[in-house]
């Protein structure tokens, strides 16, 4: 079927409570968008809404968009259909005026056919309502039609919508079998003989296989197709070598082409055992895995090609080779992203089945439409090489009962059912999972009684309020690491709860359960463990486990990239917030290897000294102005270590510098002196601390080998008087609508080194072939609006987002704080 981008001339309007009856009088007001549109991001923030720090305190809504559009009079021997690649949520079609299709979850593709409701050589109307009920997202989920939509006109006999499937999983060094599968659909009541033309090409464009054969479509009925294409001396796909292949499909009658499609598919080969952990094409790979959520940031929730690129190709960067799209379907573009980098994903289902995380979450749903969800995302995964694994469900709340294992079973056997050629896992939470009998197993770790431990209770809860809140910020982490947390995990009534739901899946997945990860290979020497949500302050023994045992397969840190909603899950100092908790004006939950801006944070630097991708040391420097304070965070981030060497204003003051490197030892200067060795490498946890008076200047550390210097890492300190720099990622843009040019600002000295001290305020302005599409800083406690065109830098730094329009022609840019100017263009061709 040929898709045609159908994301232009949209409007939109938030009409209040009767969404149709407004479109139809134009009540509200309206706004001209093209798409992919993501509303939530352009609402006020207020403290008001229900959804609180859950979604950054951007409040839900009803918005409708609008499309007028021309129906030839050719469409009448046509089927046209609307293809709606993510809608959130709970979507409802109508094409004049009357009711096509709908949808409810937000984050799979459905279509809808408009054979029955077009005017044929007139103009036509489609009206999509998305009502964001408050309290459905734990995190922030965007709202509206997020994702691009596409338009499908095709002949009465056409290939079947998402049903072209390429398999081509075995293969040796001198052939491969792809098994091309496809649905012809026959639409009418004539019987038609078609020759299918079968070609498939490498990425030099070169003919890699081919075949034609005969079919007859019945009127009325579909028919499946399948036949193998051998494909000599395959280039395989892997994270080293991402080799796509392209299967083109010509359906041909009486030589007059009838239908057409092209899809890009992988040759690889994807085994997994206890024994030998995961290989791909026979070599044995760990998953250096992050998990990441689905919004871009200043972009908020909207789904461009160019900005899920960008992710993946800087997480790929920071030494990542696993993404984990939580708790919900990826995008067509993240995937196709994925599979061009060489990126491999864990694509998941869902974040509850019948059980409620909140008020009005898919939880209403999901026992009804599951069955549907499941196929989409099959469909949509299934020619992506890059996809390895299925993930039924994340934090499962009924994990510890029957039911729950039944309904994981039935889940995991439409998977299998639907794809063979994939394993499936599932994200397990020990906490959330166990909650019914918490009480037991604390009192079975502990030795207390249960009148000991609801004593105890009772008297924090009676504490002042500041030293509950400091309790609960930092004791709440007690089972979720630390020594507490390995007796929770490792705690037999826990395996007796949550053993027959672990033994459902493939693999089995673990959400901060890591004292399971090496004891489960002695109950069940068969089982495949994957730590699926994983801990940054746990990486260094996490890694260790992978390393030295096959049957531990990898580890998926939250979080790769940080994101709006779940606010103030970061460091702090204590002044009453706690993490995960209402702490306005904090839209951004504060934590992951990349900030949300796109720069790493010193953990990702770490990780790739644990990954053992690193040899050079790293310095990392404890924020100078909090020295001696109490930091106040949640379980999840590292530190809110900075590298930088410039703390104007603390000439004199303690400091505390953190050395990170695999060597033996690591020798700290400081303009020239050696403050001493120390040791560092695994052993040590990677890190060796110093303690040391600033004074501005260099900050140098050496490596220490087999008694000898080896690499080195240096900081400069920043002069005061610092000037704009302006760094776009690209020069010449794509004409259409969704091409983007990332455009970093920093503020840095002569010499070019950032000043993270340095705050200004800075003005963007646009001009010609494009737009403002986004604007900020990765502060997690700014005020502002990401739509906003004038925004202070946050530690040096601050991201436009330029978008392309419809048109060629130029884009003119304008960046200035005060008199300090840059000025460039923008090509769009």
């Amino acid at each position: 079927m040929r898709r045609q981008s159908w994301n232009t001339e949209w409007t939109v309007l938030k009409p209040g409570e009767n969404p149709m009856m407004a479109a139809m009088m134009s009540g509200g007001a309206v706004s001209s968008v093209t798409l992919p549109h993501d509303a939530m991001i352009h609402e006020e923030r207020t403290q008001s809404t229900r959804n609180q720090h859950q979604t950054g305190f951007y409040p839900g809504g009803c918005y409708t968009y609008m499309k007028t559009f021309q129906a030839p009079e050719e469409w009448k021997k046509k089927t046209v259909i609307l293809e709606f690649e993510g809608v959130y949520q709970n979507a409802r079609v109508y094409i004049n005026g009357d009711y096509a299709g709908g949808h409810p979850f937000g984050y799979t593709e459905f279509s809808v056919c408009a054979d029955d409701f077009l005017n044929y050589g007139g103009m036509n109307t489609v009206t999509v309502i998305a009502n964001n009920t408050e309290e459905n997202s734990r995190w922030y989920s965007g709202t509206g039609i997020y994702r691009p939509v596409n338009l499908i006109v095709a002949d009465t006999l056409h290939i079947a919508r998402n049903s072209l499937r390429i398999a081509a999983h075995q293969a040796t060094d001198d052939i491969a079998v792809a098994q091309v599968e496809m649905t012809l659909r026959n639409l009418s009541r004539e019987r038609t003989k078609l020759t299918v033309s079968i070609e498939i090409t490498d990425v030099e464009g070169a003919i890699a296989g081919k075949t034609e054969l005969p079919v007859t479509v019945f009127g009325g009925e579909d028919e499946h197709f399948r036949t193998p294409v051998e494909i000599a001396h395959p280039r395989l796909w892997s994270c080293d070598t991402p080799n796509l292949y392209t299967c083109a499909v010509t359906l041909k009658s009486s030589e007059e082409v009838v239908d057409e499609e092209t899809v890009c598919f992988g040759v690889r080969s994807l085994t997994l055992s206890a024994s030998k952990g995961l290989l791909l094409n026979g070599v044995e790979t760990n998953l250096r895995g992050a998990c990441i959520h689905h919004d871009n940031g200043v972009l908020g929730a909207a789904t461009f090609a160019r900005a899920e690129e960008r992710r993946i190709k800087l997480l790929k960067a920071a030494g990542f080779n696993c993404v984990r799209m939580s708790h919900h379907p990826m995008s067509r573009a993240m995937l196709d992203a994925c599979d061009r980098l060489g990126m491999l994903v864990l694509d998941e289902l869902s974040d509850c089945w019948t059980r409620s995380k909140n008020n009005n979450d898919y939880a209403e749903k999901f026992p009804y439409f599951w069955q549907e969800d499941v196929k989409a995302l099959v469909a949509k995964d299934f020619n992506h090489p890059s996809v390895i694994m299925y993930i039924s469900g994340n934090e499962i709340q009924e994990a510890a009962t029957p039911k729950g294992a039944q309904l994981n079973r039935r889940i995991t056997g439409m998977f299998h059912a639907l794809d063979d050629t994939r394993p499936v896992t599932v994200a397990i939470n020990g906490l959330l999972s166990c909650m019914d009998r918490m009480g037991e197993i604390i009192c079975d770790i502990t030795g207390m009684t249960m009148e000991q431990m609801m004593a105890m209770q009772a008297q924090q809860a009676s504490a002042p309020a500041s030293d509950a809140g400091a309790d609960a910020a930092n004791g709440s982490a007690d089972l979720m690491k630390g020594p507490m947390a390995d007796a929770f995990a490792a705690n037999h009534i826990v395996t007796d709860l949550l053993d027959e739901f672990a033994s459902v899946t493939d693999v089995t997945g673990y959400n901060y359960l890591t004292a399971r990860h090496v004891m489960e290979h002695a109950m069940r020497p068969n089982r495949v463990i994957l730590g699926t949500e994983t801990l940054p302050s746990d990486m260094v023994r996490l890694w260790n486990i992978v390393k030295n045992n096959t049957h531990v397969i990898g580890d998926m840190t939250w979080t790769g990239w940080d994101y709006l909603g779940e606010a103030g899950s970061g460091v702090t100092y204590y002044d009453g917030r706690t993490g995960f908790m209402t702490n306005w004006p904090i839209s951004v939950a504060g934590m992951g290897d990349i900030d949300l801006i796109g720069n790493r944070r010193p953990v990702s630097f770490v990780r790739e000294i644990v990954f053992g991708l690193r040899k050079s040391p790293f310095i990392a420097v404890e924020p100078l102005n909090h020295y001696g304070e109490k930091a106040t965070h949640s379980a999840w981030p590292w530190t809110d270590e900075i590298r930088s060497w410039t703390w104007a204003g603390y000439e004199g003051k303690p400091a505390k510098v953190n050395v990170y490197s695999d060597a033996e030892e690591v020798e700290l200067f400081l303009n020239g002196v050696s403050l001493g060795r120390k040791p560092a490498g695994e052993e040590n946890g990677f890190v060796a601390a110093f303690e040391l008076i600033y004074s501005p200047g260099e900050l140098k550390a050496v490596c220490w080998r087999d008694g000898q210097a080896a690499e080195a890492d240096v900081l400069q300190s920043a002069a005061s008087t610092v000037h704009l720099e302006v760094d776009a990622d690209r020069t010449v843009l794509a004409a259409g609508e969704s091409d983007l040019c990332f455009v970093m600002i920093s503020l840095r000295d002569q010499h070019g080194i950032l000043n993270p001290q340095a705050q200004k305020e800075i003005t963007v302005t646009v001009e010609g072939a494009g737009t403002l599409a986004g604007m900020g800083s990765a502060d997690v406690a700014t005020d502002n609006r990401y739509d906003a065109n004038i925004w202070k830098t946050f530690e040096g730094c601050l991201l436009a987002v330029i978008r392309s329009g419809k048109e060629a022609g130029q884009i003119r840019v304008k960046v200035c704080s005060g008199e300090d100017c840059r000025e460039f263009c923008l090509e769009v061709k």
